[in-house]
């Protein structure tokens, strides 16, 4: 994705959650203090990157450090974060790809599952969607082993043979630094 792509992403984002409410509007850090850094859309299909990391966005809001927002407390983070799934899902059912709603409605499913249970494989599994995004029941059993056996390592293999080793590496280094 280009930076001027890039850079449109974030205004996006940023412009939309100011046009829907003024708490939104509220939490966004100073453009100075902002960082623009994508983390999981450089693995997946260019018409996703603005959904996704919308999404990623609100997962940041609820468990790590966002980066266009700074809610004050709870109860905002709470609100802002879930907006902001919502408003992701929204964004890639515009893509007209059932499968890729489906994809990215058992992430934020799973990960919620995985920081109420304080398990890990949170990494993998971004990388193992992104990068798979809309290809139906692939991750299906990956998931699986991640939700029943607290195994990420099918959904690291499948990010990895998606994506290349590289790009994943660099995506869950970037994920990390973001996490509380």
């Amino acid at each position: 994705m280009s930076s001027t792509a890039q850079l449109d992403l974030w205004d996006t984002i940023a412009r939309d959650a100011i046009g829907e409410s003024s708490l939104w509007g509220d939490a966004l850090r100073p453009e100075v203090e902002r960082e623009l850094e994508p983390v999981f859309s450089s693995l997946a299909e260019e018409r996703y990157a603005l959904g996704l990391e919308t999404i990623y966005e609100g997962y940041l809001v609820h468990y790590g450090t966002p980066r266009l927002f700074a809610p004050t407390d709870h109860d905002t983070a709470l609100l802002l974060g879930d907006y902001l799934y919502a408003h992701g899902l929204v964004r890639i059912a515009a893509c007209g790809d059932v499968d890729a709603v489906a994809d990215l409605s058992e992430l934020i499913s799973l990960c919620s599952q995985l920081r109420a249970e304080d398990a890990a494989g949170d990494g993998p599994l971004w990388a193992a969607t992104a990068s798979m995004l809309g290809s139906g029941t692939k991750l299906d059993a990956p998931r699986a082993a991640l939700r029943l056996r607290a195994d990420a390592g099918q959904l690291d293999a499948a990010a990895r043979a998606a994506a290349g080793a590289e790009a994943v590496d660099r995506s869950l280094a970037a994920h990390r630094g973001r996490l509380r």
